[in-house]
């Protein structure tokens, strides 16, 4: 695939608008003079509602309407819907109802409790300040632990699930007759997301038909979410979606404000915006990772990897999210052998209600969290069995030759070569030149480290994709996606896809995504599923386009379909230099009025998925004085298959890294004993900085995918499943030789001195 459009770095079309201010995000999108609505929070965490009077605020100047749980009932359902997770033996996770609006009960501090329609924001905080609320206290539980006051009747000690997969008796065996046993507590700590963006959304009536517009990542999720709630007939409801800045997982779930703003814009008539405030988000959206581990390793005397056991709590938040009871369950199974050869192992997951924002899905939902436990306990076995941790893992790599492979978890890895990327990641590395980088940040004072992650992960959703391709009266030719970018590059990737399938000009494809209106049906944007299966639809359905217009190039050329071939966008008759491109077909089509021509759509499915991995080394110095702790050096070699944009990939494994840079040294969700959230602004919750982050080199090792025929493989979440564990390792071999033996997210200075100030007392006992 060399033509231009495969496999090369085309500069981004979308990034015109967004560097020059003309994007259109939601809060651009927002139909003038709509209303606003702003809400009415719990202040604590967990308590009984006493008092709820909005009377006063319905009286208020410029206030339209006011909605509590009570004003719901018969118009719209109280109630927001997720997956549960399947329990070994039968049976699934707990289902307490998650309202819209708090009802009876308050489960967490930032619950939305009432919400206030306005013809302005400034009158909605007023009228806010009118509602006359009390509330009984309840005893608070905010710790990753099961215990506590049940937050739901239907959860005793808070427990959501207790799930297993895995042979209890045989690994026991396993670790009965190992050579070496390694064991290892973890703590994944919680994060916020913080999009550059916050969510927002609005809602009208337009002739009867309810348009609902959010910064979401897919429509026809929220389509029909809204039919359903709202009881209307899903043909009646159109879901649309601007430019996003940034969704990373926490945009793809449905929120209450989204359900309320639709339910005010039906019954008042009238637009309806919400638009989230940067402190209002923090307290709202959904939370990332938050659980706590322990891992066991078996090795055998040569110490090979032959069996491993891994029991996590995870914490839900006060409801359950739309994915939550599989992140930590089902979708880190994909992954929580990694690259090892090993087929005896035990995975135990309790999931536990606590009085804090609900949790989900956070860019790389349960391959990060698996390949952190697995990548922290191979690295750590190492140090405590006194091999070279890169041998450590080449013991235990699955061969190439085993490919394709039947892992563990009982998924199968299509293709592989892990020695062949580690030995080209070492090189990048230049692991040859780390004692001498030591040397030389010793002779500053600091302490430098060296850390390993072999990650692998499985791309994720749906694995069917809807393309629609319609040649435009304007002489641009449409193509409809049922994807939804969230700043990835989606419309140069895709259009090179188009380009280098069907040949027509990369200036003249427009890419149109967002719109339940304009497309059957999709799955929308989440794990890293985008690039595969909506770009092999693309391609698929480029296919079908040149067979339909077969035909009518055959009569045009006046040949027979044997003597007619289909290169770079045009038909030919073989052996001469007559043509026609497929563009001047299309016109020839709508002369003739052949309108069935213009426009095909088509929905294609992945037989499987892929598993893109890579190699990722980090160095670290760790200033023992202070215990700051800095990425100093970063290597990433991936294998993500076929690349179509390498630019784009190499930005994607960036900005994935950074994150996890990010989680590994300076973010961290805080709440005190009584629920309350003390990490609620950019004052007290650290976001990595520009010169938190190295300059991170991206190299490819690639082997194409068999699961699909383009031999992609997804890169999105890619750079965040191998940074958490690569940090952390670097950290902890930082510091080991001065007695530290433990390290855990974050490695903020103030716990990093802790650890080497404990070391250092303990040594000198």
């Amino acid at each position: 695939m060399s033509k231009f459009g495969a496999s090369q770095s085309t500069l981004r079309k979308e990034d015109t608008r967004f560097l020059t201010g003309t994007g259109n995000y939601i809060a651009d999108d927002v139909p003038e003079g709509a209303a606003v609505m702003v809400f009415f929070r719990a202040p604590v965490a967990h308590g009984v509602i006493t008092t709820l009077d909005v009377t006063d605020a319905r009286a208020a100047e410029g206030v339209l309407g006011v909605y509590t749980a009570a004003d719901l009932a018969g118009k719209l359902i109280n109630s927001i819907d997720f997956d549960l997770l399947p329990l070994p033996g039968g049976g699934k996770g707990a289902a307490p109802v998650r309202p819209m609006l708090a009802d009876g009960r308050v489960r967490f501090a930032g619950e939305a409790v009432a919400a206030v329609v306005a013809t302005s924001r400034q009158a909605g905080l007023d009228a806010l300040d009118l509602i006359d609320f009390a509330v009984d206290d309840l005893p608070v539980h905010v710790a990753t632990a099961v215990g506590g006051e049940a937050i739901h009747a239907e959860a005793p000690g808070n427990l959501a699930f207790d799930w297993h997969y895995g042979d209890a008796a045989a690994t026991e065996a396993a670790f009965a007759n190992a050579a070496h046993t390694v064991s290892l507590d973890l703590v994944d700590n919680r994060i916020i997301c913080n999009a550059m963006e916050p969510r927002g959304c609005w809602a009208r009536m337009e002739d009867g038909r309810l348009h609902h517009a959010v910064n979401g990542q897919g429509v026809w999720g929220a389509k029909g979410a809204l039919a359903k709630k709202l009881g209307m007939n899903p043909e009646d409801v159109r879901v649309t979606t601007p430019d996003v800045g940034g969704g990373f997982g926490m945009k793809a779930f449905d929120y209450p404000e989204q359900f309320l703003v639709c339910h005010a814009a039906r019954e008042l008539g009238v637009a309806v915006q919400w638009i989230s405030e940067r402190g209002e988000a923090m307290l709202t959206d959904n939370g990332g990772r938050d659980l706590v581990t322990l891992a066991e390793a078996a090795f055998n005397a040569d110490s090979k990897l032959v069996a491993f056991r891994i029991h996590s709590t995870c914490n839900l938040g006060a409801y359950n999210s739309t994915f939550a009871q599989h992140i930590q369950s089902s979708l880190a199974l994909n992954v929580v052998s990694g690259i090892y050869d090993v087929q005896v192992g035990y995975f135990a997951v309790k999931g536990v209600y606590t009085n804090t924002v609900p949790v989900d899905a956070y860019r790389g939902a349960g391959r990060p969290e698996a390949i952190y436990v697995i990548e922290r306990l191979m690295d750590y076995s190492a140090k405590v069995l006194g091999v070279d941790p890169l041998t450590l893992r080449r013991k235990s790599f699955i061969p190439a030759e085993k490919f394709p492979y039947k892992t563990f978890s009982g998924v199968t890895y299509d293709v592989g070569n892990f020695e062949r990327l580690l030995r080209k990641a070492e090189d990048e590395a230049d692991l040859a030149g780390f004692a001498a980088r030591k040397a030389a940040s010793a002779a500053e004072g600091k302490r430098r480290g060296i850390g390993l992650s072999y990650y692998i992960e499985s791309i994720l959703g749906g694995m069917e994709e809807t393309t629609k391709i319609e040649f435009a009266e304007d002489g641009m030719v449409n193509v409809y996606v049922g994807t939804q970018s969230n700043g990835q590059g989606h419309e140069t990737a895709f259009a090179q896809i188009l380009h280098s399938a069907a040949g027509i000009p990369f200036d003249k494809i427009r890419y149109i995504q967002g719109d339940s209106d304009l497309i059957a049906s999709g799955g929308g944007t989440g794990g890293s599923r985008s690039l595969t299966m909506q770009g092999n639809s693309i391609n698929e359905t480029a296919k079908i386009v040149i067979d339909k217009f077969r035909p009518l190039a055959e009569e045009e050329l006046e040949v027979a379909a044997a003597d007619l071939v289909f290169e770079d966008g045009a038909f030919a008759v073989a052996g001469t230099d007559r043509r026609v491109t497929l563009m001047a077909l299309a016109e020839e089509a709508r002369r003739r009025e052949m309108i069935d021509l213009l426009t095909t759509e088509h929905e294609f499915t992945v037989t499987a998925r892929s598993f893109p991995y890579g190699a990722h080394f980090a160095e670290v110095e760790v200033d023992p004085e202070t215990g700051v702790t800095r990425c100093v050096k970063y290597t990433v070699v991936d294998d993500f298959g076929v690349l179509m944009n390498p630019m784009i990939v190499a930005g994607q494994v960036h900005g994935g890294v950074a994150q996890g840079i990010g989680q590994a040294i300076t973010e961290q969700t805080v709440y005190d004993g009584q629920g309350q959230l003390l990490s609620g602004t950019f004052m007290d919750y650290a976001m990595p900085r520009a010169d938190d982050i190295p300059f991170i080199p991206f190299s490819v090792e690639l082997t194409p995918s068999t699961t699909n025929p383009m031999g992609l493989k997804g890169c999105g979440e890619a750079g965040t499943v191998g940074a958490l564990a690569a940090v952390t390792n670097a950290a902890l071999d930082a510091v080991w030789e001065v007695g530290v033996t433990h390290v855990d997210m974050p490695l903020t200075p103030s716990r990093m001195w802790g650890w080497l100030d404990a070391a250092a007392r303990q040594a000198a006992e």
